[in-house]
């Protein structure tokens, strides 16, 4: 199957927006290398770079109609990268408030999402990212900064800093079942068609 469509027939594939993508891939790299050594601080801003060249990209494409199909493959891909790897990594951390068992919801729910997204824009529908997709986002990439600026500042850690891990992470966590959950509904409606 071609990957051309009249929607991206004369864009660069390696335009600003998949340049954005790839650069956040390579920070995933860097971030992961810096949470292994424990450099915390550093892995907090990188990070934060990284979330904030997702929106960059997202914006751009939209704003300057340099969407195309590598896009729209690339671009989640790499933020599954970033979030999952990034819970994952945390785990080995203990005191990040992050458990083995909120990692697995996190990479069970992009798993999932993204066969039922494969499976179904496959088949021509339309399953673009949702409002509560983007919401869930969100949640793990602020938990994620708190987090990781909670291990730089170690321990005893300011009480209200205790408070912001453990809410963040479980917001984070909620989120990813609900948006989860929103999907897996929309998707059956679109099975049913």
């Amino acid at each position: 199957m071609s990957v051309v469509t009249k929607k991206n027939v004369g864009q660069p594939i390696f335009n600003v927006p998949n340049q954005l993508t790839t650069a956040r891939l390579v920070l995933a790299i860097v971030l992961f290398v810096l949470i292994a050594f424990q450099y915390f601080l550093a892995g907090t801003i990188v990070f934060a770079i990284a979330a904030g060249t997702d929106w960059l990209d997202g914006y751009w494409a939209r704003r300057y109609g340099q969407v195309t199909n590598l896009g729209r493959i690339l671009d989640p891909f790499v933020d599954k990268i970033i979030v999952c790897g990034t819970f994952v990594f945390l785990v080995a951390e203990p005191e990040s408030g992050v458990r083995a068992w909120m990692a697995v919801v996190i990479v069970g729910r992009e798993l999932l999402v993204t066969a039922l997204r494969s499976y179904l824009e496959g088949e021509g529908a339309d399953f673009s990212a949702s409002m509560s997709g983007k919401l869930k986002m969100v949640a793990q990439c602020l938990a994620a900064v708190i987090s990781l600026y909670a291990l730089y500042l170690g321990t005893p850690r300011p009480e209200g800093l205790e408070w912001a891990v453990t809410i963040s992470i479980w917001a984070a966590v909620l989120m990813t079942i609900y948006s989860g959950g929103v999907y897996v509904h929309r998707a059956i409606g679109l099975l049913r068609r």
